[in-house]
């Protein structure tokens, strides 16, 4: 009688292929978790809008995208000078720079009459109820040149975070909610330009873009 042919080795690495798609799977995840550690708002807004339109049949809704527009219509009504207002966006939200020397004169916090005239044009959009789920945090600026000879603001600290107070204060008095602003004074932290040349002497027109007020504008999404 023949005798029957030998069984074939079985195949004892077939876990291998099993383990390494489980750990590249992992990998995938980890790395969407952590590209969506930033994100970036309008391309959320997007990918929102795009899901509510095309599988939930909504009408989709883009607050940022409005704000942004209504904020542009301002800022040519208002018409006080080219590179006065300065509206863009990041990973979080809108910003709006507004030229400190347009708000203040030279070492105060103390609002021009025309200044008032532009925070009230824009706290009367910022208000509007399809806002609402924006947070608001006004950041007073300056340059890096040392205060002299002031009582009330010894130095850039002061005087950026008593600048910043006072836009804040004008945006709840035309009626945004004070639990959605915030007021910080950054003194000359972070400036938008240097300050001052490879040879350490200032520009002063960089320093003079650098005392500003910034209005940064974050949705915050439940």
């Amino acid at each position: 009688m023949p005798m029957p042919p030998k069984k074939a080795d079985e195949n004892l690495d077939d876990w291998v292929g099993t383990y390494s798609d489980t750990v590249t799977l992992l990998l995938c995840f980890f790395v969407l978790l952590l590209s969506a550690s930033k994100v970036d708002s309008v391309m959320f807004e997007q990918i929102k809008a795009g899901i509510q339109r095309d599988f939930m049949k909504e009408e989709p809704s883009k607050p940022v995208s409005m704000l942004m527009a209504d904020l542009r219509d301002d800022i040519r009504e208002l018409q006080i000078g080219e590179g006065k207002l300065a509206l863009g966006s990041d990973h979080t939200g809108l910003t709006l720079d507004i030229d400190g020397d347009t708000l203040f004169k030279a070492g105060s916090a103390v609002l021009t009459p025309s200044a008032r005239l532009v925070i009230r044009k824009i706290a009367a959009t910022l208000r509007e109820p399809r806002y609402n789920i924006f947070k608001f945090e006004v950041q007073g600026h300056t340059d890096d040149t040392p205060m002299t000879g002031s009582v009330l603001y010894p130095t850039n600290w002061e005087l950026s975070s008593a600048r910043a107070s006072a836009v804040t204060r004008v945006l709840i008095d035309e009626g945004i909610d004070p639990v959605k602003l915030r007021a910080v004074g950054l003194a000359d932290i972070q400036p938008r330009y240097p300050n001052h040349d490879a040879y350490g002497k200032p520009i002063p027109f960089n320093q003079e873009r650098n005392r500003r007020v910034l209005i940064r504008m974050d949705p915050v999404y439940k």
